[in-house]
This record gives structure tokens, sequence and C-alpha cells, in this order.
């Protein structure tokens, strides 16, 4: 995240927003030891962490930041250009890094810097996937430039509670770092964006640890008073990472909300939803406006009831239990474009048929990435008939509901398809428990703006407790703990 203060647009390609003083402030202090270290900041904006330290070294690839950073900080050294290409080739090493690296995501982190950035964490031991963001191989990178006994001190974004990316780099800071300490920041560092902001220290490196200190506060300003009071959970990495899937959000619960989950999780009659059903997005069209047909477009262009199929192309089509032949012929009276054309590989075309394919909008939709990528580019692949739809951004709890229409679904919704007919009826019972409502904080995660968001293999794990489980739990507790999440989240 980029100190400086750029333009909205570019801010949001960059990862570039400004950082509280007062914040960078407290993190230089942990960092700094004596006036004689040496601090790193390896994407140094305006130079606000630097500034701090007069034995500093800062790394900005934006050229007007740079000159900014120069100018607050006379008495550091900038370099400007990419971090992994100069922490590749730099012989020069560190005390202490600190900062608040750009939080680029996956789609935009690309190109020769992704490519450098992640084959350099290859070669210290960190394996990241294609859907990682920048911040994290940042903090890989300039743990490797420190010497013995070095810290780390940074903004990370709360994700780093849940993200599969950030498994690998805390992975990385207990073998390599004598302590690990995430400080959890409930209020927003940065009130204008939608994404919470955690803070990370490391101590100790070349050291090891076999815990995560994980400290809670409500707002940044209190954090120094809580340690001081030495009021950090310690999270044993062995069970951060087998029992919790390396995810610290369920440490945001007390340790009564954990064990009555665990204990569910545990019951011989639970299951997981991914064990009864297979859970997966809907097909892509590559260009909805032309495969999705209105009942009066279908009349128009004579398109025959055998390639026409009805779907939901988004949550707000769903009613609340059940998709009916009702709802279905409601969005033909109200005339909606809920209607999939669905052309199998080799069909004959009719010619009405040929002529919609070739009109404008075909040929516009024929252009598209993906209908270019298929052969023949009509022919839209993975259309199933699920057995219930699933949305997977909601504010309280997802919504399943029953497919008794047969239809189909777009990628914006979660097919899920039971493995047998049995299940059903059960799945629809225990929607409503409040395990399965615990379920959903614990196993999703925060998107932004108080929604929670499930993906695929997400969804698969949300637990199917059985009736009989649920009075020998405390409903309170599990009602206490579902609010606690939804309070992290910002869901009121």
């Amino acid at each position: 995240m980029y100190t400086h203060a750029p333009t909205p647009t570019l801010a949001k390609e960059n990862g570039a927003y400004y950082t509280p003083l007062a914040v960078a402030d407290s993190l230089v202090r942990f960092a700094v030891r004596t006036p004689a270290d040496r601090l790193l900041d390896p994407a140094c904006g305006d130079g606000r962490f630097i500034a701090l330290h007069a034995n500093s070294v800062g790394v900005e690839r934006d050229l007007v930041a740079a000159e900014k950073a120069c100018e607050r900080a006379p008495n550091a050294k900038v370099y400007r250009g990419d971090f992994f290409h100069w922490a590749e080739t730099t012989h020069e090493r560190f005390d202490c890094a600190a900062g608040n690296p750009p939080f680029i995501r996956y789609q935009l982190f690309a190109g020769e810097t992704r490519g450098r950035a992640l084959r350099f964490c290859r070669s210290l031991g960190v394996s990241f996937s294609g859907l990682t963001s920048s911040w994290a191989p940042f903090l890989v990178a300039a743990a490797a430039l420190l010497r013995q006994g070095g810290r780390l001190a940074f903004v990370v974004p709360a994700s780093i509670g849940h993200a599969p990316h950030a498994a690998p780099l805390i992975e990385y800071l207990v073998h390599h770092f004598s302590t690990v300490r995430i400080l959890a920041v409930r209020k927003k560092l940065f009130p204008h964006l939608s994404e919470d902001c955690w803070v990370l220290f490391a101590d100790g490196f070349g050291g090891a640890t076999e815990h995560i200190e994980f400290i809670q506060v409500d707002c940044f300003n209190n954090f120094e008073e809580r340690l001081a009071l030495d009021s950090s959970k310690l999270v044993p990495v062995r069970e951060w990472r087998d029992q919790w899937r390396s995810r610290l959000r369920p440490y945001l619960l007390d340790d009564a909300a954990r064990s009555l989950y665990l204990n569910a999780t545990q019951s011989k009659s639970s299951v997981r939803l991914g064990e009864i059903a297979s859970v997966g997005i809907g097909y892509v069209t590559g260009d909805n406006s032309f495969f999705h047909l209105r009942p009066s477009e279908i009349e128009h262009w004579r398109v025959p009831a055998e390639l026409i199929h009805p779907t939901v192309r988004n949550s707000r089509l769903l009613p609340s239990e059940v998709l009916s032949s009702s709802t279905v012929e409601d969005w033909r009276q109200s005339n909606q474009p809920a209607f999939l054309l669905r052309i199998p590989k080799c069909a004959n075309l009719p010619p009405t048929v040929q002529s919609y394919l070739n009109s404008t909008r075909g040929e516009k939709a024929r252009r598209a990435y993906k209908c270019r990528s298929r052969t023949p580019w009509y022919s839209v692949p993975d259309v199933r008939i699920p057995t219930f739809f699933l949305t997977y951004m909601s504010g309280e709890i997802p919504s399943l509901v029953r497919n008794d229409a047969a239809a189909t679904c777009t990628n914006a919704l979660h097919a899920v398809h039971l493995n047998n007919g049995k299940d059903t009826d059960r799945l629809l019972q225990s929607w409503r428990s409040p395990y399965l409502k615990l379920s959903c904080e614990i196993e999703g995660h925060p998107l932004g703006g108080g929604m929670l968001k499930l993906e695929p293999k997400e969804a698969a794990r949300l637990l199917i407790p059985p009736p009989r489980l649920l009075p020998f739990g405390s409903e309170a507790e599990v009602h206490r703990a579902i609010r606690t999440l939804r309070g992290w989240r910002h869901y009121d």
C-alpha cells in the first residue's frame, strides 16, 4: 500500500493510500531499537516511514512518490524501481523493516513484476499460488534482507486471517522468527476503504516459534496498552494449521466458542456440505446480454423451445426458499432476460437461430474472449441443473434455494448438486440452525461493506449438524459467537 496520495483510480490500481502517521510512528518505534539500526521500507511511497529514522533505505517504483520521499526524508537513501528486482541483486542487509506494502490484488499484480516476485519467494522456499496478492511476497522478500535478530513491522490486510495466500507467509515467518505477533484491529485504519487492516510484528530473525501471538484491539490507538497487559492469545502453529486450516479468523472467538464448534465438527453424525454434495459455480457465457433472452426476444427470433432453458442470472431473481415453475412463469410474464440460449455443440441450427447468431449482437459476442476461445463459440459449456442454488455473498446468511423448476444458473451463484436425494430435507432443516450460521462465519470470509463471501471450497466445509446435537451445546454461546464475527466484518 504505497503511502503517497495519487488519484483514486491510480490508488486502486497500485494499492496506494495514505498511512496514518500515528500508525507509521508506532511501527517504526517497534522496529528500530538503536540509532544505528538500518531500516528498510520496501514500498516507501512518499517516505513517511523512512522519515522517522535517519538510517533508512526506501524502495519505490513510482517516480513522483520517490521524489517526494527524497524531499521528506533527506537523510534516507531512496531507490527508484521494482523492489523484487532490487532485492534479488542488492548486497545490503538490514536490522529491521517497516512499512505498508501494496495491497494489489492478483488480477493487477501481473506481468514481469509478478513473475520475478514469485520466483524470488520460491528461491526462499515459499510457494505462493496464482491467486496471491502483492503484499505477501513483499513481506517475505523484505524478511530475507534482514540480519540475524532482525525485525518486521507492517500494516497488512485483514485477509491475513483467512486468505489462502496468507498461509505460506505465516509458515515462513514462524520458521524464521522467534516471535510472530498479529494485531487484529476491529475499527478501520483506513475509514474510506472497504478492506480492513491488521498489523504484523515479527522479531528475532533466524529463530523459530511454535506459537503465533494473536491480539485483538478495538482501535489501533490502544494497542500498546494491550501489549503492556500481555493480552495476547498464544495460538499453537500446529492447531492453527491442522484444526483451523491455517486461518486466524476463528481466534477472534473465545476459547469456549471455538470448542463448541470443534465439538460439533467432531461429532460422528455431523457432516460437511462437501460430503453430501458438490459445490461449484454456474456456467460462464462470455456475453450475458447475448445469451440471456427475454420472452419477447425469443418470439422475435423464433428460437425453438428446445434451445431455451430457464436460468438464474443473479441472486436478485431467487425466491426465498424454493424456485418453482410458477417462479419461471412470473419471469415470462414480466419479460425477464432469464432464459439461456442453450445450443448443443452438434445441433442442427434452424435458419432463425442462424440469423440471431449472425446479427450485430452475435458478431459482437463471438469476439468476446470466452466465446472465441471455444468451439463452437455459441455453445455455452458446463450448463448443469443443480439441486440447490446457494448465494455466495450475503449479509446475514447465504440463501439456499431448492431448484424445483430444473433451472440452471450463471457463475453469479453456487450450484449445489446433492450426491443423492436423501439429504434434501436434512439440509433444509439444518440451514437455519445456529451451528450452521456460525459455520458460515467461520468457513467464509469478510468481503468488505459488511458482506460475507463463500468460495466453493469454503461452502463445501459448511457444517451440517444433526438436530439432536443442538441441545447439548450452549445456544446462547453460539449466538454470541455469531454476533462477534459479524461485528468484525462490520455487519450490524
